[in-house]
């Protein structure tokens, strides 16, 4: 590792993220040294053909974070141990013919998801946080809306009880930060699953976690609870700040002005624009080489850990070489990741309703909104894996609830 790494925190990860990718590819190349908390050491590779490669080679760059070559200098408190974490038996961490069983088990365990069932379920939600604020004539859709709807959906398809949500959102949220309160939010959130799953082993129902545990393949409860934990983290924030980037770009952007005065057709095209310029998940951690190799002309050592930089591969200027042109619903964008470990397509699938839904109930509800404060002033959570606003403060004509739903 160099001496010039960057370090993978500041405040310009809230305030110019873009312009700091362009930065380091230009001064680092499409990998470049970075420092987590702690001052330990990583590549963040940034080039998207790079990217391309460290994902589509499973052997060479693996996912088993035991070959990590830093274990021995991470302290058990380390804030950023949920994300990285050691001995999990989560299909994250799991490499082989075992990863493809997993990753088929989740996969056919949300394909059951019946789409009108996760629409009602979307605009029932939807309606009654709408419900809450709509005679105010100004809310947070944020804090108020798109932090608390994604978790509510997930936890009706999985089988929590609906007053479960609310607490489980501040456990994702302090867990994915990976400040200092992220070890305690996975340890609530471990609870929260174990116990649910031990429910559903004794009392199956129709729901994501009975079809889990109903699979083939021999899953113990333990690797059901550890992949609900990951299908819950995945799911919810990453979801959320969809919804928060994508209304942010509608009320700030003119080309998107139309979705917000009736029109519709624009609002899937807002939601994959966000995908390329302003994804959710910035950064993933991530994936172990298993031996010495070369990689943009950097020598990686056997057990260094690259991250995966999305939004960096994203914006990379050999791919997108005019960033001021609409994608017009180009889709080979990074966001949902590439390769074996990528995110299943029917958990994509549920994710875009959930967004796409939240956002019509918004202009559906809430037909004149407008931005309360000045666009430059809204501010991104100081996180160096998720980029999402920590609110959006609108106003709009007070209207009556909508009641009985």
């Amino acid at each position: 590792m160099t001496s010039d790494a960057v370090p993978l925190s500041g405040s310009r990860f809230q305030t110019e993220p873009a312009r700091l990718y362009r930065e380091i590819r230009r001064d680092h190349g499409p990998v470049a040294p970075v420092l987590l908390d702690g001052g330990v050491p990583a590549w963040l590779v940034v080039g998207y053909r790079e990217l391309h490669q460290v994902t589509g080679d499973p052997v060479l760059y693996s996912r088993d974070s035991s070959l990590w070559n830093q274990w021995d200098s991470i302290p058990a408190d380390w804030p950023l141990l949920p994300m990285i974490g050691r001995d999990q038996p989560s299909i994250l961490y799991t490499v082989g013919e075992r990863h493809h069983e997993r990753a088929g088990m989740i996969g056919k365990a949300l394909a059951g998801v019946e789409p009108a069932l996760l629409r009602r379920h979307c605009e029932h939600f939807a309606d009654e946080l709408i419900d809450a604020v709509c005679s105010t004539g100004s809310a947070d859709l944020v804090g108020q809306y798109a932090m608390l709807l994604p978790v509510r959906v997930l936890a009706r398809l999985y089988g929590f009880s609906d007053d479960q949500s609310s607490a489980l959102v501040t456990a994702l949220n302090d867990m994915i930060d990976g400040r200092e309160r992220a070890l305690e939010g996975q340890r609530h959130l471990a609870t929260s699953m174990a116990e649910l799953v031990a429910r559903r082993a004794a009392e199956p129902a129709d729901d994501v976690v009975s079809r889990m545990l109903a699979a083939p393949g021999g899953f113990t409860e333990e690797e059901v609870m550890q992949d609900l934990m990951v299908m819950t983290a995945a799911g919810h924030q990453p979801t959320a700040d969809w919804i928060g980037n994508s209304l942010r770009l509608m009320l700030t952007d003119d080309r998107f002005a139309a979705s917000l005065f009736g029109g519709r057709h624009s609002v899937a095209e807002a939601m994959n624009e966000v995908l390329w310029e302003d994804t959710p998940t910035q950064n993933v951690a991530g994936r172990w080489t298993s031996r010495d190799t070369q990689l943009a002309g950097r020598h990686i050592k056997a057990g260094d850990l690259l991250l995966l930089g999305l939004q960096g591969a994203n914006a990379d200027p050999q791919i997108r070489t005019d960033t001021s042109e609409l994608t017009g619903g180009n889709s080979a964008h990074f966001s949902f990741g590439h390769g074996d470990h990528r995110c299943p397509f029917p958990a994509q699938e549920i994710a875009e309703v959930i967004a796409r839904t939240a956002i019509e109930v918004v202009l559906d509800r809430l037909p004149d909104i407008d931005l309360a404060v000045p666009a430059e002033s809204l501010t991104r959570r100081p996180s160096p894996w998720l980029r999402g606003l920590t609110e959006l403060p609108v106003r709009f004509t007070p209207t009556p609830a909508l009641g009985g739903n």
